[in-house]
């Protein structure tokens, strides 16, 4: 036995009311497939369109290796021209990503391509849309983000592969302390269960993306991500309503985000093996003690 893992809820388009009931309230995930058939960035986006309009500016990319623990987290692991970075994903395999791009500094026009989901929500952080590319074979860690925002999450280009956990189980996921992502020293999509024993039984979600899908990932959901053909993806993110779900963003932001970073800038190593230890053996207790169910 390993991950149990169901597929998601899957519509073409959804009522607000619906949706409201459904998804935003209780904080399940979901895929839109028809909430991009008006947005002009569904035909309009292309590999060559964005080289386009962005050109040649270097950006920072991001591999599939472990964290160094002398470097903060999401330290780039090499840099390249966007078109060139863009010829690369699209011709053959690469670990190599764009982690978090605004895009929209370089090409604001590209703003006029999509649009908000209003209907749906509110709240939505328009300053804040970003975008994420990758090959085949990239992939994105365990997390979730730091700063508890709803997220509408659409990709474009080919497949990829996703499973989402509830945060309610991050001690069985290995999280490591004092941060919003998970031990990665196990595959999320066919770890070791004899090496990591807490894993066994936890319940996940699956889903492969296809271009112009929107998966709603709810506030606090664990995430992990892999190209499985070269794509790229926007995402829009939007406030929880809830007061108590903003205190605990402006704690992560301070103290997992800034704290972290200042342990581990001090004392690098013995302090990420620390960590480590720390998550197997809250990870050991929380499987003993049967928790979540």
């Amino acid at each position: 036995m390993s991950f149990v893992l169901r597929p998601i809820d899957t519509v073409e388009t959804i009522a607000p009311a619906d949706f409201a009931a459904g998804y935003l309230n209780p904080r399940r995930p979901l895929v839109i497939k028809g909430l991009t058939n008006n947005w002009p960035a569904r035909q309009k986006w292309t590999p060559e369109y964005l080289k386009e309009v962005v050109g040649s500016k270097v950006v920072p990319l991001y591999d599939n290796s472990k964290a160094d623990p002398s470097k903060p987290i999401n330290s780039s692991a090499a840099q390249m021209p966007f078109d060139e970075y863009m010829d690369l994903i699209m011709r053959e395999p690469t670990e190599l990503r764009i982690f978090f791009f605004n895009i929209f500094k370089q090409a604001p026009q590209l703003l006029d391509d999509i649009a908000f989901p209003k209907d749906l929500m509110g709240g939505f952080l328009e300053s804040m849309p970003s975008m994420f590319f990758g090959g085949s074979n990239s992939v994105t860690f365990l997390h979730y983000d730091i700063d508890l925002p709803h997220i509408f999450h659409t990709h474009f280009g080919g497949r990829k592969h996703v499973i989402l956990f509830e945060n309610k189980w991050k001690r069985r996921l290995y999280c490591i302390p004092n941060a919003t992502y998970a031990l990665e020293d196990y595959d999320v999509a066919n770890p070791d269960i004899k090496k990591f024993p807490a894993l066994d039984g936890v319940e996940g979600i699956e889903v492969f993306l296809e271009h112009g899908d929107t998966l709603f990932m709810p506030t606090g959901y664990w995430h992990w991500m892999k190209y499985v053909e070269g794509g790229y993806s926007l995402s829009l993110r939007a406030w929880d309503a809830s007061v108590t779900r903003k205190a605990a963003s402006v704690y992560n932001l301070a103290i997992k985000g800034g704290l972290d970073s200042v342990l581990k800038m001090t004392f690098k190593a013995r302090y990420a093996q620390y960590r480590e230890r720390l998550a197997v053996k809250w990870a050991d207790r929380a499987l003993a003690a049967g928790r979540p169910v």
